[in-house]
């Protein structure tokens, strides 16, 4: 499974934004192999492993710092990536958008980040969603932190107040699928 250049090299740009003077540290705390990835420029176009370039780096995060919280360090750095994403003209789309119109549209981000996976709106009410990933070969609850995190950020950056995630399915926790219930006002 691979995750897109885009979103690994939003992990560092998270480190040297919110922990300037940290970098070294948590790079020095990856794995070699890993490490490598972080040596260069990360290339947003590319496709990197998803455990080498997503996975590690993240809990690597949560171990260097946020006292070994890993669901809590890929909840910051998705909301971080989403803030780097949706910059500039993404901005003015998203705030231009209502919420069902972006989330609609959550498949086929989905699939821009992470190959091969599906994700699909099953439901949706006035202020609320549904969402479901129905394919991910590689199910990790590090990633699936980091994408409830983005899609909280997405949904301010909209304008929602309020915004509630929850994660009743996992399918990193053995379930058929991965389900996001989120709500705001």
């Amino acid at each position: 499974m691979e995750i897109k250049g885009s979103a690994v090299k939003s992990i560092p740009e998270f480190v040297k934004t919110r922990y300037t003077d940290q970098y070294e540290n948590w790079k020095n705390a990856l794995p070699e192999g890993v490490k490598e990835i972080f040596e260069k420029p990360v290339l947003p176009s590319n496709w990197y492993p998803l455990s080498d370039g997503g996975i590690v780096p993240t809990e690597t995060l949560g171990k260097v710092f946020f006292n070994e919280d890993s669901r809590e360090a890929a909840w910051q750095a998705g909301r971080f990536s989403a803030e780097i994403a949706l910059t500039g003209i993404y901005k003015f789309f998203v705030k231009a958008s209502t919420p069902h119109f972006i989330i609609a549209r959550a498949g086929k981000i989905f699939s821009t980040y992470y190959r091969p996976s599906e994700m699909k709106v099953m439901g949706k009410g006035d202020k609320s969603v549904n969402l479901q990933i129905l394919k991910f070969d590689e199910p990790n609850e590090v990633i699936e932190y980091r994408i409830a995190g983005w899609m909280e950020k997405g949904l301010e950056i909209s304008g929602c107040k309020n915004v509630r995630v929850s994660m009743p399915k996992s399918l990193a926790r053995g379930d058929e699928v991965t389900e996001f219930d989120i709500q705001w006002e």
